[in-house]
């Protein structure tokens, strides 16, 4: 009889389709390939704020709640570097010149209802932000560097100077998974809603490409 496969495994397992849409999402690919430009990164970073802002504040409520308060490390907190990246790409009247697409405005009010509300929703979109953060955008943020003559002003939202093993970091993360005391049911529905935030993903790099063709036109 074989085992059964850690909540972890199927989570990524069952995730790998959605994930793979939204990283190959037309916007999100064209700021890969080259074809986009430095105002298309700074548009993205600005929709990075308004998610971060909602996903850190649902941390702090979060805290005390016996399960999500494994998954919360003040080592994985990007608001800071975010808010420095804006100043720098956008100028210190930064707060002032920005406003969520409306993809944003549906990402973060879910982010708000779980995070007050249900400690493995909350985990799903801590997951599938941060996770993401220590591993494919560990590859963005050094491309983006090199592309638009970044140094660490601009890309401080991928560098975690607390972090000094990403790999060691991710797998304690996936073990806390497993050791979750999540039922059958339970690990359902934070896989679903580790979809939906995936979906949140990709139809916010729609929203980008969209905002992008009504500037261009």
């Amino acid at each position: 009889m074989s085992d059964p496969i850690p909540f972890s495994t199927a989570l990524r397992e069952r995730a790998s389709s959605a994930h793979s849409t939204s990283e190959h999402a037309g916007f999100m690919a064209d700021l890969i390939q080259g074809d986009g430009t430095r105002d298309d990164y700074i548009a993205l970073v600005v929709q990075h704020w308004f998610i971060y802002d909602a996903l850190e504040s649902a941390a702090e409520r979060m805290r005390r709640d016996p399960v999500a308060s494994v998954f919360i490390s003040d080592k994985l907190t990007r608001l800071p570097a975010l808010e420095a990246d804006l100043e720098f790409l956008v100028g210190p009247d930064w707060r002032e010149r920005i406003e969520p697409l409306p993809t944003t405005r549906r990402y973060v009010d879910r982010i708000n209802q779980v995070g007050a509300t249900w400690a493995g929703g909350f985990v799903a979109h801590h997951y599938t932000r941060y996770l993401g953060d220590l591993s494919g955008g560990q590859f963005i943020g050094r491309l983006m560097a090199r592309r638009f003559g970044f140094e660490t002003n601009g890309i401080g939202f991928y560098l975690f100077g607390d972090i000094a093993d990403p790999k060691a970091f991710k797998d304690v993360y996936r073990d806390q998974l497993d050791a979750a005391p999540w039922d059958a049911a339970e690990q359902e529905r934070v896989i679903d809603e580790v979809l939906l935030a995936y979906r949140f993903n990709t139809e916010l790099f729609e929203d980008l490409a969209a905002a992008k063709a009504t500037q261009v036109a």
